[in-house]
């Protein structure tokens, strides 16, 4: 009798169950923009070799992101590096132990949102303005 109890039991509660909230999807935000940070590295691996073997090659790397779509890739690594930072910044501030008020919470995760894409826009103005 004893396991026909246990066998009905949910063995944990899933997804379905859990209300999403800002801190949820920011946490998930969190972990892909870390992914995405590999093939970030990778690029400037790329540029850095390619800086390294010659103008021939840096001219291919130059020349791939000037186009719109090596431009787009920037673009999004800049952002990913933004909001991954930002991210990180938050979970220090909570370390601390300040900031777990749920107004408080949400208002930061919304934050880190906000400012990694205002973050990311004004990175790219001034590299335009300075170039």
């Amino acid at each position: 009798m004893a396991q026909a109890k246990l066998a009905a039991r949910p063995l944990s509660p899933h997804l379905q169950i859990y209300r999403w909230t800002w801190t949820m999807g920011m946490s998930v935000f969190h972990r892909i923009t870390g992914i995405g940070l590999y093939g970030g590295t990778f690029m400037v691996a790329v540029w850095l070799l390619a800086m390294a073997s010659g103008p021939v090659a840096y001219d291919r790397v130059s020349w791939f992101f000037g186009t719109p779509i090596g431009l787009l890739i920037l673009f999004a690594y800049t952002w990913t590096l933004m909001h991954h930072m930002l991210g990180g910044l938050r979970h220090l501030v909570w370390d601390t132990g300040i900031g777990f008020e749920p107004g408080t919470r949400i208002a930061m995760a919304k934050y880190t949102l906000v400012g990694s894409s205002v973050l990311t826009v004004l990175i790219w103005i001034v590299a335009f303005v300075l170039r």
